[in-house]
């Protein structure tokens, strides 16, 4: 075996060896592609997931914001309407005359007649509707103890004070129109809004 041989030997087997460092270094590597692809397939599809849920997350909050809003012009749209009404109303019972507003008030001033029984009468301050002057005038000449004592803002009706008890009644038209509202507002509303 002459120099030449075994140098040639030598080389063969570098050849081969490299050959596999190679084919091992191609394989690894391809190994490590595969291994990175499914890597970043994994975080894609974990990206495109949580963008996903934050599309749903936003959609549901804008729905939800959408919905209160408009719950909120709903609610404050049947305020308004309630409002208009109840300005409606107070605007009819303010336009009652005649013998209908004399026996309202009448009744209103008998009812708070009823109050001072067995208090001391001697005193007694009668106020009303500033229009209603002469028809408590003449209500009261059947109350010798009761006095017209002056005005009161309201839509009608009667506020009578014992000037030396602590007894105040307050039955103007305004209050029984206040307790009559309270008492039904769930059903004027069931009624305005077909509930």
């Amino acid at each position: 075996m002459s120099l030449e041989t075994v140098v040639e030997d030598i080389r063969e087997e570098a050849r081969g060896r490299a050959e596999e460092i190679r084919e091992e270094a191609e394989s690894e590597a391809e190994e490590i592609r595969e291994e990175a692809e499914n890597e970043a397939e994994e975080i894609l599809a974990d990206a495109e997931a949580a963008v996903e849920r934050e599309i749903d997350q936003e959609r549901d909050q804008k729905l939800s914001s959408a919905n209160l809003e408009a719950k909120q012009e709903r609610l404050e749209a049947r305020r308004d309407l309630i409002k208009s009404v109840r300005e409606d109303v107070e605007d009819e019972i303010g336009d009652i005359d005649g013998e209908r507003r004399e026996e309202l008030t009448a009744a209103l001033l008998d009812s708070a007649a009823a109050e001072f029984e067995g208090e001391d009468t001697d005193d007694v301050a009668v106020y009303g509707r500033k229009e209603d002057r002469e028809l408590i005038g003449d209500l009261l000449e059947a109350y010798p103890a009761f006095d017209y004592a002056g005005e009161y803002d309201c839509l009608g009706g009667v506020v009578v004070e014992g000037e030396s008890s602590r007894l105040r009644v307050n039955n103007t038209f305004d209050s029984v129109l206040e307790d009559v509202w309270e008492n039904e507002l769930r059903a004027i509303s069931e009624r305005l809004f077909d509930e």
